[in-house]
């Protein structure tokens, strides 16, 4: 009888359902089982077969992705056939044609389109690629339950360039990166290819990127010797088939370290010529690279003022090199000076603005989303709409380096939909930092935007779960900005985390709120860099001492006796000039500016009341204890859903909003007491006082910062 009875329940679980925990690793990429059995029954009927018309690699490479996609999503095989069969059978039809045929922008080649034409679903490209981004579209149409009977979709990209920038180290270490260790096994390669590239090269295709710049821009000379030469060529070899193109960064003085020469001066003739063969040397091995990217005369990299010369100068020579290949140059304005009574905020606009037109025709300048250092908030770069005869490239991260890193959920689709919907008005009304990026405001030919990379080692990649829809939003908005970061937001959690109505609209409403919560613990009102030094992790608003004064606190937030706040209006750093006078009208008023921008840009007396009714304190003070709470709030919405996302998954998310809450507190408390000792006012109610000291919080800094 015992042993028929364990008989039996070795019978029954052998047959019961199989589940496998989400360690994330598969991102939006999940091709399981469509659970509506009628929904799945209508799309096998509409993909019976796959045939690919004017094949290319990459239209192969798209062909096999829709197979792969396909058998998940509908449980059954889909045979990839020579050409399309017969009437009877309805099917789905890959095929590259003229760029004319698909509408779009400059991009066009890259354009697909989506139809239905009698009994099979084609899809056409401007190119394999254009075909590729269009099979990511279709499956991401019935990944999130879209109807295909009548369906009728065309896009392009709206910006050329579209990368990913990796700040990975040879070592296998990554500044910024919270994630884990670098994804690149250089030790490994070119010999052994780690299947985790294919997979990141798919990662990145579904979502519309086409460029990868895979190392550090504080670059190594390494990268650039033969040795690694053919490590790069291995990776390009995994990229080539998914539409993406290789980049490096380069180091300025390479000619000097592994050149031989006794200069990196621009204007050399040496120099000049050793930047042309090692040009050659790469497209030999690589002839689809894309070129490099370059962090020069910045926090000490060495550049080419070392030797007198121009950004101009070291940019055009570089694109001089490249200019035999299809290349470009990726020209970084992340410039400061060690200036303690000067304003960081003006350093980049003073030293590129009078280069404007000075550039050669394959150099763009890459551009921070903000003048000073993706803060959770920062106003647009100045030199947005300040250079109408050079290409920019927008430049936001990923990797959360003063967002929480890996603890805090922060969704930036929104933070980067304020900076690509704000308007210049250089142009006068409409002429938005987007249209500045994509080149229609001043007909640029080229156009690009670049991404931090918070890609790591990990298993599921981002470290924090949720990290994966910054990624995701980053490609969805690099290929089309007019999209809504709630529309992205909706796609990116019924392809990743569950399809339950209601589930989505909770989380998605999360999502949505997520970074201005966080901005309202750190850094409220237009508060900016009081972050702790070194790792820019937890509240240090009371630094005033650090390699150099812009890496303080101090020099950002101005509090004194009389208010708080940054006075870059004619009476200050007059930092606002630098806009145009539209925005300088919107900004220029205390009583008027955006509370948002406040402090950005006003000194603000303690008892000023505001326009929300409070004085500067107690607005302050409510935006921090309220932000603090909404954490809470956070968890209580992740609690509900619960029932309706994997358990392994949910669990993680919510050990790391607990985290969260708590160094939430933290934040409070750091900043609120820190403050009160200049405003020199109570907490006002209903909120009640911290019950530590400022001596107690200043006390985890030091653990947190390991001193």
């Amino acid at each position: 009888m015992l042993l028929r009875s364990l008989l039996l329940l070795l019978v029954l679980v052998g047959a019961a359902p199989r589940c496998r925990a989400d360690d994330g690793y598969r991102l939006w990429l999940k091709y399981d089982l469509i659970a509506d059995a009628g929904l799945r029954a209508r799309y096998r009927a509409a993909a019976q077969f796959i045939a690919v018309e004017g094949e290319t690699e990459i239209a192969k490479t798209a062909a096999a992705e829709l197979q792969r996609g396909l058998q998940g999503l509908l449980g059954q095989p889909v045979p990839v056939v020579a050409k399309a069969a017969e009437s009877n059978r309805r099917g789905i039809v890959l095929s590259v044609g003229p760029p004319a045929n698909v509408s779009g922008s400059s991009g066009s080649r890259d354009g697909y389109r989506i139809s239905a034409q009698g009994n099979t679903l084609r899809v056409v490209g401007g190119s394999g690629a254009g075909v590729l981004y269009g099979v990511f579209a279709l499956l991401r149409q019935l990944q999130t339950g879209q109807a295909l009977g009548g369906l009728k979709l065309s896009s392009s990209p709206r910006i050329q360039y579209r990368l990913l920038n990796h700040w990975d180290n040879p070592n296998g270490t990554v500044e910024r990166g919270y994630a884990g260790s670098s994804i690149w096994k250089w030790n490994e390669l070119p010999q052994r290819l780690d299947p985790r590239y294919t997979d990141y090269a798919r990662a990145n295709a579904s979502i519309g990127l086409n460029g990868v710049v895979i190392n550090n821009v504080n670059a190594s000379a390494r990268y650039l010797t033969l040795e690694y030469v053919q490590k790069v060529k291995a990776l390009a070899g995994v990229f080539r088939p998914y539409g993406i193109r290789l980049y490096l960064s380069v180091f300025w003085a390479a000619p000097k370290v592994i050149g031989g020469l006794k200069t990196s001066d621009p204007l050399d003739a040496q120099v000049k010529q050793w930047w042309a063969a090692k040009a050659e040397e790469i497209y030999k091995e690589i002839p689809d690279f894309g070129g490099f990217l370059v962090k020069a005369n910045s926090e000490g990299e060495p550049g080419p003022q070392d030797y007198g010369r121009s950004h101009a100068d070291g940019a055009n020579m570089l694109a001089a090199a490249l200019g035999p290949h299809d290349g470009v140059v990726m020209w970084r304005a992340f410039v400061y000076k060690a200036n303690s009574n000067g304003d960081r905020f003006k350093e980049a606009y003073e030293e590129f603005k009078p280069l404007d037109g000075q550039f050669s025709p394959n150099v763009l300048v890459q551009v921070k989303n903000g003048p000073i250092d993706f803060q959770a908030r920062e106003p647009f770069h100045p030199l947005f709409g300040a250079m109408p005869r050079t290409p920019l490239v927008l430049e936001v991260q990923l990797t959360q380096e003063y967002l929480g890193m890996a603890t805090h959920l922060v969704y930036l689709a929104p933070l980067f939909k304020e900076c690509l919907d704000a308007d210049t008005q250089t142009k006068g009304p409409g002429s938005t930092v987007a249209k500045v990026v994509d080149g229609s405001l001043d007909q640029h030919r080229l156009s690009g935007i670049a991404g931090v990379a918070n890609i790591g080692a990990d298993r599921n990649w981002t470290g924090h779960p949720m990290g994966q829809a910054n990624w995701y939003a980053f490609g969805r908005l690099a290929w089309d900005y007019t999209l809504t970061s709630a529309a992205i937001a909706t796609e990116w959690t019924q392809m990743t985390l569950t399809h339950e109505p209601q589930a989505v609209a909770t989380i998605v409403n999360m999502m949505e709120k997520s970074r201005d919560i966080y901005v309202r613990y750190t850094t409220p009102l237009g508060l900016h860099h009081i972050m702790g030094q070194n790792i820019h992790y937890g509240p240090e608003p009371w630094l005033a001492q650090a390699g150099r004064p812009d890496w303080t606190a101090v020099y950002y937030h101005k509090a004194d006796s009389v208010g708080l706040g940054f006075n870059r209006t004619a009476t200050g750093s007059n930092a606002l000039a630098l806009y145009s006078p539209g925005v300088q009208k919107q900004w220029g008023n205390a009583n008027t500016c955006p509370l948002n921008y406040l402090l950005w840009f006003h000194h603000v007396g303690w008892r000023q009341p505001l326009s929300s009714g409070r004085t500067l304190w107690n607005e302050l003070v409510t935006r921090y204890y309220t932000g603090a709470d909404s954490v809470t709030w956070m968890q209580q919405r992740w609690a509900s859903v619960r029932p309706t996302v994997d358990a392994a998954l949910h669990a993680d998310v919510a050990a790391r909003l607990a985290i969260q809450r708590r160094e939430a507190l933290w934040w409070r408390d750091a900043c609120v007491l820190y403050f009160q000792t200049y405003a020199k006012q109570p907490i006002p109610a209903p909120f009640a006082p911290p019950t530590r000291t400022l001596a107690e919080v200043k006390t985890l800094v030091d653990l947190y910062q390991l001193k």
